[in-house]
């Protein structure tokens, strides 16, 4: 399983621990990631994704999945992920079209 945020692209990264006496040896940063089930208001049901404890703020301060997905860049997003915004973009596109 990858150690990938499915919303921001955060993965792993490397660095070195530093001893008091200053020995550096490799060591590697992993993002805070957590299974959550979001709802997406537009489509009527929840996902499960695999997001970073910093994205799942995100999602929260800009008011949900389904504006979250609508800012985010394309190239950040999972496969996943991009699916879920592009249903959304398909079922706002379409209550546009039947008001």
């Amino acid at each position: 399983m990858s150690r990938v945020c499915e919303l921001t692209g955060k993965g792993p990264m490397s660095g070195n621990n530093v001893s008091h006496a200053n020995n550096r040896t490799r060591r590697r940063f992993l993002p805070n990631l957590n299974d959550t089930t979001l709802q997406s208001e537009a489509l009527g049901r929840s996902f499960k994704l695999r997001i970073s404890a910093a994205a799942l703020r995100s999602v929260d301060h800009r008011g949900g999945l389904d504006k979250y997905l609508a800012k985010a860049k394309d190239v950040e997003l999972s496969a996943n992920a991009m699916k879920i915004k592009k249903a959304i973009a398909k079922s706002s596109a379409t209550a546009d079209a039947l008001s």
